[in-house]
């Protein structure tokens, strides 16, 4: 038995306005501090207290947000105690919220037992998504993706409860989104759609899903990337793109190029969706290399070229990805980050570690042994064919 899980979704232009629609009395955002500066919070503020709320805002969430973080915002939210709790940002603000969310209704609970395992009993507060970014996804998925900065490691939690209540997607919200942030988010998209598509936990209703966002990011990221605001379809595209993939392989998982890239990104602190879009292509190789995978179909139904056997639609695949990740300015390996060849080496086995422990390693299709590890990072490190 499995769940398909979704939260309303509120789309399209002028969706922020739907905001005005919720029924309660304490709404508390939690966001960042450039977003606030901006004026993000102030503008989900007012559309709040037009539906009667009182409002504080958290704005103090930093990119891959730490266990620390979090625990301060559930010492501010028991001082208002909302009924509302709003997530404004990217993948780390949404992500806060709902550890929040889960801490301060369960404050027996650490941090690291927020498992989907085990129920959680939350009925207190509701919850609102509001992405900024067209990328992760979270704001229609239950996973959580916290940072242990002493350990220098990503911890993947998550618990179906934890899905928001309401998500608010309005193209208005990334319309002025800097390139480079558009490209990681974007190159994010693709990621969770071709794991989400390949994983061992797809089925019949994530499948179509993450076909619909892979394609729409192939055919749409080079001009939201180019243009920007100039080119209102192409966000639109990217964000409903972003929370498609958020709802299918939310509903399946990802798999190893995400556990290659938590633990590569937390160490030298590179943005996810750069991280995790950087190995996409070599643990595509890697995996149609031991016969998984399902990439021929993949390709035949993204019409992206004729491949015979399945490494040949692997190959096909995987220079797809880098031809897009070029044309939107990514880097295709390790060392175009400007990382030192005695630097990378002297993190290897932590990276190693890290990796083989990370939840998204549970759906892959073909399980890496060490050895095979530290051969993926190395030809990541120096942008190699996979050929084992």
């Amino acid at each position: 038995m499995w769940f398909f899980t979704s939260p309303e979704i509120a789309f399209g232009e002028d969706a922020l306005s739907y905001l005005e629609q919720l029924q309660g009395q304490r709404a508390f955002i939690v966001t960042d501090p450039t977003l606030d500066q901006l004026g993000f919070t102030e503008k989900v503020a007012q559309h709040l207290r037009s539906a009667g709320m009182e409002v504080a805002a958290f704005p103090e969430v930093e990119p891959e947000p730490s266990l620390q973080t979090v625990r301060r915002g559930v010492e501010r939210m028991k001082e208002l105690e909302p009924d509302w709790i709003v997530g404004l940002g990217g993948g780390s603000a949404m992500d806060a919220a709902k550890a929040m969310w889960a801490l301060y209704e369960r404050p027996d609970l650490e941090p690291e037992e927020i498992s989907p395992l085990f129920p959680l009993g939350l009925h207190k507060v509701k919850m609102v998504a509001i992405p900024t970014t067209a990328g992760t996804g979270s704001e229609v998925t239950w996973m959580v993706v916290l940072t242990d900065t002493e350990a220098r490691r990503k911890i993947g939690l998550g618990n179906r409860e934890l899905t928001p209540t309401v998500a608010i997607v309005d193209p208005e919200m990334s319309r002025r989104l800097p390139s480079r942030i558009t490209a990681d988010t974007g190159m994010d998209v693709l990621t969770h759609a071709i794991e989400g598509y390949t994983a061992n936990f797809h089925s019949d209703f994530t499948d179509p899903l993450c076909l619909q966002a892979a394609e729409m990011v192939f055919t749409y990221l080079p001009r939201a990337v180019t243009k920007g605001e100039e080119d209102m379809e192409a966000r639109e595209k990217m964000a409903n793109a972003a929370t498609i993939a958020g709802l299918g392989f939310g509903n399946s998982y990802v798999a190893l190029a995400h556990a290659l890239g938590h633990s590569f990104g937390s160490y030298f602190k590179v943005p996810h969706g750069r991280a995790v879009a950087l190995f996409l292509p070599y643990t595509i190789e890697f995996t149609a290399n031991g016969e998984a995978g399902r990439y021929q179909e993949l390709v035949r139904r993204l019409g992206l070229g004729e491949a015979g056997s399945r490494k040949e639609a692997a190959r096909l695949l995987a220079q797809r990805i880098w031809e897009l990740a070029e044309k939107v300015g990514q880097p295709t390996t390790i060392a175009a980050l400007g990382i030192a060849q005695e630097e990378f080496e002297k993190a290897l086995d932590v990276l190693c570690e890290h990796a083989e422990t990370d939840n998204a390693i549970l759906a892959a299709p073909r399980l890496p042994s060490r050895e095979e590890m530290e051969k993926l990072f190395r030809y990541a490190y120096e942008g190699k064919l996979v050929d084992f």
